[in-house]
């Protein structure tokens, strides 16, 4: 198994926009990619307020490259990502890294 941590820091004022497109399009999209998360956090004490940081699950490289390019690519996230940022941009920036368990952790 391999582990995606994302961390999407906001503009400020913008993180009540990201949690809503997560929690009212991304997810339901994902669903129909069969991209799996692995749960999500905001952060309570730490370098920032306005981080949204998220683990998602994949089986292999080869699934992530396929299932993240077709929600990518998909029409209905480009026009509901678009539409949650007629606004303005929601994020500052965004980091992510690919990672392994090691043989002693508790999530295989």
């Amino acid at each position: 198994m391999i582990y995606e941590l994302r961390i999407y820091r906001t503009l400020p004022g913008r993180l009540p926009n990201l949690l809503a497109r997560f929690q009212n399009t991304t997810l339901a999209l994902w669903e129909k990619h069969g991209i799996q998360q692995a749960g999500f956090w905001t952060t309570l004490v730490g370098e920032s307020a306005y981080d949204l940081t998220y683990m998602l699950k994949w089986n292999s490289l080869a699934e992530r490259e396929t299932k993240w390019a077709a929600f990518a690519s998909d029409p209905e996230w480009l026009a509901k990502r678009a539409e949650s940022e007629k606004d303005g941009p929601i994020n500052a920036n965004v980091s992510n890294q690919l990672l392994v368990p090691t043989a002693f952790s508790s999530v295989k």
